[in-house]
């Protein structure tokens, strides 16, 4: 019987490479949970995933929201086409359905925050030549609950000269506030953790020690964007000691490869967030290395989701290849979430050494796994 002290976690695997990262990650929990005696418990579920559709015609179960909130977090791996490209005979799904299962769980689970951390770790790929970009490491926050994903619209006079198709975007005010606000305390928080290096950093070049980037494309959808300007305008107002900025999103990216060691805090919308993530993480090395979350800062009453920014890859489904360092901080990102503040630091801190140690060399995601779980023991 479960004690009422275990906290409880879904690992769901998915699609593709998901199954070999998620088998990184489970392996790595085990060791944390003997080394720190977590009160840690978890279960494998097949679902959500395109063999659970191949064999039942949906991603997941009916009632898979409701079974899920028995659990504390939910652990996924990748969802998508399983691959691998060469196999004529593979069952392929649209990215609608496929990856409908998200959407489901960061709406129905409330999770309207998706955090995603961009640091340059020593030993990473880096894109830019300019040594500053060393420096990277900036914290995008996206609404994931409302804006340009809340599927609202239709196709009148569909597949005909006279089609129509209708997207509409909604954001409300409290959706708006309570993302900037914890934008804000997230600023707050970083600035508090950072180094007396990094503080020194910033004031000597003119930067707040910490700060908030507000991005929106206020010039072209007015009615939104002049909605987060003046909520982010109030909000900031109550934290006169964070500095603040806005950009329009084809600045800021353009800004992320110029000058992206002078971001901090970016918060955006649901859609412009989706973009800016993908450019950050290949500023931190690539999506091979960017962890995500998906969460609700005000309650904890339903478990929050994590998963690495990547996808499927179905090229190398199977193979050996995919790298589970995405995977692996994701999953300190989680232990964190759950109050497990030093094995995730220590899991975090695992993989930035691993990596260093690799210098670049091309490993299995088996060698990287087994090189991550020896500086854990080490």
């Amino acid at each position: 019987m479960t004690e009422q002290s275990d906290i409880r976690i879904a690992l769901m695997p998915g699609d593709g490479i998901g199954v070999e990262v998620m088998d990184a990650a489970e392996m790595v929990l085990e060791v944390l949970r003997e080394t720190y005696s977590l009160p840690l418990i978890w279960d494998r579920l097949d679902w959500p995933s395109t063999a659970w559709h191949k064999e039942y015609g949906e991603m997941m179960p009916a009632n898979a929201l409701r079974r899920v909130c028995v659990y504390d977090a939910l652990l996924m791996g990748a969802l998508g086409d399983p691959g691998p490209v060469s196999d004529p005979n593979r069952y392929k799904l649209s990215d609608s359905i496929s990856l409908e299962p998200l959407l489901t769980f960061r709406k129905g689970l409330d999770l309207w925050a998706c955090e995603r951390p961009a640091r340059l770790l020593p030993g990473a790929p880096r894109y830019l030549a300019d040594p500053r970009a060393a420096d990277v490491d900036m914290l995008v926050i996206r609404e994931n609950s409302e804006g340009e994903y809340v599927n609202q619209g239709g196709r009148l006079n569909k597949g005909t000269p006279y089609e129509v198709a209708t997207q509409l975007e909604v954001f409300t005010r409290r959706g708006t506030e309570r993302l900037i606000r914890h934008a804000f305390l997230r600023a707050e928080q970083r600035m508090a953790q950072r180094d007396a290096a990094r503080q020194f950093y910033c004031e000597e070049k003119g930067h707040a020690p910490a700060q908030v980037c507000l991005i929106t494309k206020r010039n072209a959808q007015p009615t939104w964007g002049e909605l987060y300007t003046e909520v982010f305008a109030e909000v900031a107002s109550e934290f006169p000691h964070i500095g603040v900025a806005h950009q329009l999103v084809d600045a800021a990216c353009m800004k992320f490869v110029q000058n992206p060691w002078e971001f901090d805090v970016v918060v955006a919308s649901n859609l412009h967030g989706d973009i800016l993530t993908d450019l950050a993480a290949v500023l931190s090395g690539g999506l091979g290395l960017a962890p995500s979350c998906n969460i609700n800062p005000d309650s904890r009453e339903l478990p929050a989701l994590f998963e690495p920014t990547h996808g499927s890859a179905p090229d190398i489904a199977g193979q050996g290849k995919a790298n589970p360092a995405a995977m692996l901080l994701t999953t300190s990102m989680m232990l964190e979430w759950l109050g497990f503040n030093e094995p995730a630091e220590v899991l975090r801190n695992a993989v930035a050494r691993d990596l260093h140690a690799a210098g670049g060399q091309q490993r299995s995601c088996q060698a990287i796994t087994a090189g991550v779980i020896e500086r854990l023991n080490s």
